[in-house]
């Protein structure tokens, strides 16, 4: 939907727990080749750019871990290029922030000075050497990529310190607009997103663990944002950019005249969506329109 390569993917609800999972599931090298361009080679730079932009939404993750723990030492799992070390700083001024990523982002992050050390890898193959080393540990929009989402979960209960915490957000499969929008509504984002939990769900799991939850809230990944998302992607499905090298279309006059013409047509689609997006922050907690949620949960001494 984004990257436009070929292929069709199927989301699948559990009847019983209502856990959304990718099925069949891609292995590695399926994992691997939707992956590539994406966050970084041909789509780095647009990648850097979006995680950088987002700095309102890690304040206001930062602001809710703020209300119940001040942590030394923070992990954050899935850091990428560490834009929200750097912008949590400023709400933790005397917190050391390390960062975990299988991608050369995380390296790239540690010499730019937005994380303390960078360890590059898989989180539940380097979780015996982090054991109990760690204040807080963060899942930030990461255990939906995870192959094993609860393998994930145990490797952050070992590198939690007794009396430690663990932080999530992630896209909640409970949002209406998911059913509403269907392959439109961005958060199913196919096909890295493989396992999408239900609030009641993970804070059962993380219960299991021997975790206490402390605060949990339904919230915005980073503002109303469900219906000019979706508008966005149908334009850019409907007239998409000629520039993509798995996909490649000679460019000519006509092509490009075509396609400023039908994103022009469609341009208010877009701001009728922006427009009832912004009227949701008038709904109701209960009217699930929110397309996230986050959890915090204590290690017990």
């Amino acid at each position: 939907m984004i990257q436009r390569k070929a292929g069709s993917f199927t989301l699948d609800r559990c009847a019983d727990c209502r856990h959304v999972f990718q099925n069949p599931q891609l292995n590695e090298d399926g994992l691997a080749f939707y992956y590539r361009d994406f966050y970084d080679g041909f789509w780095e730079a647009r990648a850097k750019e979006a995680f950088a932009g987002q700095q309102r939404a890690y304040r206001r993750r930062a602001e809710f871990v703020a209300r119940h723990a001040a942590p030394r030492t923070w992990l954050d799992v899935g850091t990428g290029h560490g834009h929200f070390c750097e912008t949590a700083a400023a709400t933790f001024p005397g917190t050391a922030f390390d960062g975990l990523d299988r991608g050369d982002g995380v390296e790239l992050a540690e010499r730019q000075g937005r994380i303390r050390l960078g360890y590059r890898g898989l989180f539940p193959e380097l979780a015996p050497t982090l054991a109990d080393g760690y204040d807080m540990v963060s899942m930030q929009h990461y255990l939906e990529h995870s192959v094993v989402p609860q393998r994930e979960l145990d490797a952050a209960a070992r590198v939690v310190r007794p009396g430690g915490h663990l932080f999530i957000e992630v896209p909640d499969p409970e949002c209406r607009y998911g059913r509403l929008l269907g392959r439109w509504w961005n958060p199913w984002f196919q096909p890295q997103h493989l396992h999408l939990v239900p609030l009641p769900n993970l804070r059962r799991y993380v219960e299991e663990l021997g975790f206490t939850v402390i605060a949990e809230e339904r919230c915005f990944f980073d503002g109303p944002l469900s219906l000019q998302t979706a508008a966005g992607l149908l334009m850019f499905n409907t007239a998409p950019p000629e520039d993509a090298p798995w996909r490649p279309v000679a460019s000519t006059r006509l092509r490009t005249a075509v396609r400023v013409a039908a994103l022009g047509a469609m341009a208010p689609l877009l701001i009728a969506a922006a427009l009832a997006d912004h009227l949701t922050r008038l709904l109701p907690p209960r009217a699930r329109v929110t397309d996230a949620y986050r959890l915090l949960a204590r290690k017990p001494v």
